[in-house]
């Protein structure tokens, strides 16, 4: 056994909280949105050509944000500390490599690491992960160091079988209600048209085109930027000659909008994005990215309240898909659908709702509440609440 001095025996305290801290909150943050990490891991599949995995990415995702909640909670507790080291070192040296790989390689833009509330750019990942490595691998050294705050054999199971409980039981709950807590622009309260737009004041990125000059007469080459192109007046010379395509590169990031993917449009490709985010009375927005994978029932129930809302308070309703009208018509078979039907790329309508199908309530550009079509209200409890004036 090493022995350690008092001094050593904080600092290995403190690196003990430092990382059971940054897994837990990695793993909630993570399991408050598992289908959101999912469509991460989907990528991740693609590029390791793990495709056959995309059908169960969402079970992994939670399967991931749990053992990271479990490892973490462990560590905190002490309990198991060798297995439990052995499981931390094991999971970052994955995850050191998945970022690296990322980050050098330039195929993931993003690894998800907390998933929508703090995005870290692949680089920023991988030093992040490289500190951890360094931490845990400290642990691991001093491992026999780590003792457990409770002692009882009895009681730690107890503790332990709560957490995995828990870690799992929380995925399992936002997947079929939604997320606790909201990360995506289009969560209840915020005003989409809003977050489509740059505000006043705000710069937008700036770009520089560059071009590669040749020299008529002393095949000389040279690149320039386009303002020094224009201001020294390089066009008039005629000794000079514009070869290959000019470069585009960005110099200055300007104001990102939120929201710079939505557009809506009706099978003949008009735009109507405007006409509907921007309704000024309470109108219905069925999301339903993918219709062939559409819960049926979940349509079935959704295409009621539709007809009542229709027919009882004259509420618009329209369906978003990213489905072609062939594959909609397929899937709404027999439902008399009361939705008119517009479509939008899959990226949005997947941060719209965490459902598939789901369904938002708009009023005048701002989203008042989402459901998951587990949860649906009944046209009662949608009219009590929001469409009968009080």
């Amino acid at each position: 056994m090493k022995s350690t001095s008092k001094k050593s025996f904080y600092i290995i305290w403190g690196i003990r909280l430092i990382v059971s801290i940054l897994f837990i909150f990695s793993g909630l943050i993570k399991a408050n949105d598992p289908i959101g990490f999912s469509y991460k891991l989907v990528e991740y599949f693609d590029v390791f050509k793990l495709n056959f995995l995309n059908d169960y990415s969402v079970a992994i995702a939670i399967a991931i944000c749990s053992l990271e909640i479990i490892l973490g909670a462990l560590l905190l507790f002490g309990f198991w500390s060798k297995k439990t080291i052995w499981g931390l070192l094991l999971l970052i040296i994955f995850f050191t490599f998945l970022t690296f790989y990322s980050a050098f390689f330039e195929v993931v833009t993003s690894c998800g690491c907390f998933g929508d509330a703090i995005p870290l750019t692949p680089w920023q990942s991988f030093t992040k992960d490289c500190i951890l490595l360094i931490l845990i691998a400290i642990l691991f050294y001093y491992k026999e160091q780590i003792k457990p705050l409770i002692k009882d054999f009895y009681t730690q199971s107890i503790l332990t079988t709560c957490v995995i409980v828990v870690s799992i039981g929380f995925g399992v709950y936002t997947y079929n209600f939604l997320p606790i807590i909201d990360f995506l622009p289009y969560k209840s309260g915020n005003n989409l048209p809003s977050l489509m737009t740059i505000p006043e004041g705000e710069s937008i990125d700036e770009y520089e085109t560059i071009y590669v000059l040749k020299n008529k007469e002393t095949n000389e080459t040279k690149k320039v930027g386009d303002k020094e192109y224009l201001q020294a007046e390089i066009w008039k010379d005629q000794s000079w000659e514009i070869v290959g395509d000019p470069e585009t590169r960005l110099i200055k990031k300007g104001y990102q909008v939120p929201i710079s993917d939505l557009i809506i449009s009706d099978i003949n490709g008009v735009d109507h994005t405007n006409e509907i985010i921007e309704n000024p009375e309470y109108n219905l927005i069925i999301v339903a990215y993918d219709i062939n994978s559409a819960n049926q029932d979940g349509l079935k129930k959704l295409n009621n309240l539709a007809q009542s809302a229709a027919e009882e308070y004259r509420i618009r309703t329209v369906i978003l898909t990213a489905s072609t009208m062939q594959a909609v018509e397929k899937a709404t078979n027999g439902l008399d659908l009361f939705s008119e039907i517009f479509f939008v790329d899959a990226i949005p309508l997947k941060s719209m709702v965490r459902s598939n199908p789901g369904l938002m309530l708009l009023k005048n550009g701002t989203v008042i509440k989402k459901w998951h079509f587990h949860i649906l209200p009944s046209i009662q409890k949608l009219a009590d609440k929001y469409l009968i004036e009080n």
